[in-house]
């Protein structure tokens, strides 16, 4: 399986920005570029949800509720994705997570640690 890590969480006030990162440092061009990765996010007493996804040729999806609001990409060469969140809401708090997705969308690997975004005045 290819080892991914998160990072780029932290405490922003509503309506602000945040970038977060997921990185395959292990992995090479070969094996991640095909990869369809996807950004989870699971808040406190809620299960786990797919938020954005990206395929191979770049093609993405959104939940509703993030949609306008949250753009993923990626680069392939630097093996990272990235979620881009703006407008953030209170109930955007939570650990987010990025993983490798089966042509299910179900994950693939196992959980790395995530990073905390928590939305707050």
């Amino acid at each position: 399986q290819v080892h991914l890590v998160e990072s780029g969480g932290g405490l922003v006030q509503p309506g602000g920005s945040l970038r977060l990162s997921c990185v395959a440092p292990r992995a090479i061009f070969s094996v991640f570029s095909p990869l369809v990765v996807g950004w989870f996010r699971q808040a406190p007493g809620k299960e786990r949800e797919l938020v954005a996804s990206i395929s191979t040729d770049r093609t993405t999806n959104y939940v509703d509720s993030v949609k306008g609001r949250f753009t993923i990409s990626r680069d392939n060469s630097r093996k990272t994705v990235w979620l881009r969140m703006s407008n953030l809401k209170p109930e955007d708090t939570a650990v987010y997570y990025c993983n490798v997705l089966t042509t299910t969308n179900q994950p693939k690997n196992t959980w790395g640690q995530g990073t905390q975004v928590t939305v707050s005045s």
